[in-house]
């Protein structure tokens, strides 16, 4: 049965979201990231190294997510 997005909550999408990225994740050698994605890496590693930002874990990033969508 599909159903459309349209028709899903908040959550079914976030968990439809998980269940995407843990599929994508299991080969990262089949999808190739774009050039940009390197450049943002290295800005946010000197971010992250003048103390201009931090890391938080996941499950905090997922709630913080959530609450501010709710």
């Amino acid at each position: 049965m599909k159903v459309s997005l349209a028709e899903m909550t908040r959550q079914e999408k976030l968990d439809l979201l998980e269940d995407l990225w843990a599929d994508i994740a299991k080969d990262p050698d089949l999808y190739e990231s774009p050039a940009w994605h390197a450049e943002e890496l290295r800005e946010t590693a000197g971010r992250v190294a003048t103390g201009k930002e931090k890391f938080v874990d996941w499950e905090t990033a997922k709630q913080q997510v959530i609450s501010k969508n709710k």
